[in-house]
C-alpha cells in the first residue's frame, strides 16, 4: 500500500524526505509469550516531533540508520507520539510504541528482542495510514470526542504519553533504586525495621534534588517528583532567562525553584545550586544533553554523599573520580523507556492537565514542502517552542 509520508534513509544531502513510502504490515507481538499478530490499519491524526527525531535524521545524514531500519528495508517512517483514528473499531487510539518478543520490553535482556514504532525497526505515525499491532492501540478517556472529532486541546496533550511515561517509569526506578541504596542507613540512624526505612528512605532520596535541564523530559520529571512526594526540594537549572514562557510554565505546575545557569565559571554555578538546595544534592537528574551535566555532579561535587545520580541524557559521557566517588557512596544509573502501564497513566494524568500550552502546530503543507528546513529552522532552532506537533488529518479534529 502506498501512501504519503515521511521516512529516514542514509543521505548526506536527503535523510529526511516527505513522498510516497509504501507501508507493510508484518506480525509482531507486543510481549514475549503472546501471539504474533497481523496490524489494524489506523491513520494518524496529530503527531508531535520528538528530539529522537532529530536525532535520527543526523545519523541517516552520517550513514548510520541501518540498524534502524525494518527488516529488508532501507528506510523507516518516522514519528512515534500522537493519536490515530482506527477505523474498524470506530475509535480514536494512542499507540502503545515499544514491544517485542521479550518479557518487558522496557528492561529486555540479550535472548530477547524489541521493536519501537517510529525509532527502531518498526515504521511509525509520520504517515497517511499505518499498521500497528491491535493489542497497542490503548484508548482515549471519555468526552473528549464530539461528532466524530477530536478536540484539538486535548489532542494536544496526547503528544506527550511516550515522555510522560518514560518519566513515569524514572519516578519508579528512583525511588526502587533511592530506598535500596539508603535504608540501611536510614535503619541504622533511626533504629527501626527494615521497612520502615525503605519508606522513610524512598522519600529522603528526593529531599535535595536538581534536575539538570528544563526541556519537556525535565519538567515532567519535576511534575511527577512533586505529585508523589511533596515534601521535595525540587530545584531546575538550565540556560533559559527566568522570566521566559517556559520557565514560569513549569515553576508554575512543578512549584519547583528555578537557577539560570549564566554563571562565567562551573564552581560558582555549583556552588549557587547548592546555596539554592540547602546542601548538596540527594538526587541529581541530568536532562540537559550537555557533558556538563557530570562535571557539576561529580568533578564540583554537587552531588552529596550517599547521593544519587540519573542519567537520562543521551549523547554525553558520564565520568567520575573513583576515589572520591567510592568514599563517598554514589550511585549512578540511566535507564529509558516505558511499560504500558506507565502509558495507560501517562494518558490519565495528561488528559486532566494544561500541557497542551506548550505545544505549537506546524502547518503539514509547510512541513511537507522542505521536511529538513523544518526540521532545522523551526522544530528543532534555538527559537522552537517547546514542542511542536503537525494535524496530520484535518478531517478527525475539532479546529
Amino acid at each position: 500500500m502506498i501512501v504519503k509520508g515521511t521516512y529516514f534513509q542514509n543521505s548526506a544531502e536527503r535523510p529526511l524526505v516527505y513522498g510516497d513510502v509504501e507501508i507493510f504490515n508484518p506480525k509482531r507481538r507486543r510481549l514475549r509469550g503472546e501471539p504474533e499478530k497481523e496490524g489494524i490499519l489506523c491513520e494518524p491524526v496529530l503527531v508531535g516531533f520528538c528530539g529522537t527525531d532529530n536525532e535520527l535524521m543526523n545519523m541517516g545524514s552520517k550513514g548510520l540508520l541501518g540498524p534502524k531500519f525494518p527488516e529488508g528495508k532501507n528506510r523507516l517512517i518516522n514519528g512515534h507520539e500522537g493519536i490515530v483514528w482506527v477505523p474498524s473499531e470506530n475509535r480514536f487510539a494512542i499507540v502503545l510504541i515499544r514491544g517485542g518478543d521479550s518479557y518487558d520490553p522496557t528492561r529486555y535482556t540479550e535472548d530477547e528482542t524489541y521493536f519501537e514504532y517510529g525509532c527502531d525497526r518498526a515504521d511509525g505515525l509520520f504517515a497517511d495510514a499505518q499498521y500497528f499491532n491491535p493489542d497497542m492501540l490503548l484508548k482515549i478517556p471519555d468526552g473528549y470526542v464530539k461528532d466524530g472529532k477530536l478536540d484539538l486541546e486535548f489532542a494536544k496533550k496526547m503528544v506527550f504519553p511516550d515522555p510522560f511515561g518514560c518519566m513515569l517509569f524514572q519516578l519508579e526506578r528512583m525511588e526502587d533504586l533511592g530506598s535500596a541504596h539508603l535504608f540501611r542507613v536510614v535503619m541504622a540512624r533511626e533504629k527501626c525495621d527494615e521497612e520502615t526505612a525503605r519508606r522513610i528512605a524512598k522519600e529522603e532520596v528526593f529531599k535535595r534534588t536538581v534536575i539538570f535541564g528544563l526541556g519537556t523530559t525535565g519538567m515532567f520529571m519535576g511534575d511527577l517528583i512533586k505529585r508523589n512526594h511533596p515534601d521535595a526540594n525540587i530545584l531546575f537549572v538550565a540556560r533559559s532567562p527566568d522570566d521566559s514562557p517556559k520557565v514560569k510554565f513549569a515553576i508554575r505546575e512543578t512549584g519547583a525553584g528555578y537557577l539560570r545557569s549564566d554563571f562565567e565559571t562551573e564552581k560558582e554555578l555549583a556552588d549557587a545550586i547548592i546555596d539554592r538546595l540547602g546542601g548538596r544534592a540527594t538526587m541529581f537528574i541530568g536532562v540537559s544533553g550537555a557533558n556538563v551535566e557530570h562535571r557539576i555532579a561529580f568533578e564540583q561535587k554537587v552531588l552529596g554523599c550517599n547521593g544519587v545520580y540519573n542519567s537520562f541524557s543521551l549523547g554525553p559521557k558520564v565520568e567520575y573520580d573513583t576515589m572520591p566517588f567510592g568514599f563517598e557512596n554514589h550511585l549512578i544509573f540511566g535507564s529509558i523507556n516505558f511499560r504500558q502501564c506507565h502509558m495507560e497513566k501517562a494518558i490519565e494524568l495528561l488528559a486532566k492537565s494544561r500541557y497542551n500550552e506548550i505545544v505549537e502546530l506546524i502547518d503539514r503543507d509547510e512541513f511537507a514542502s522542505d521536511p529538513i528546513g523544518a526540521y532545522k529552522n523551526k522544530i528543532y532552532s534555538k527559537a522552537a517552542p517547546m514542542k511542536t506537533a503537525v494535524v496530520w488529518n484535518k478531517k478527525y479534529i475539532n479546529i
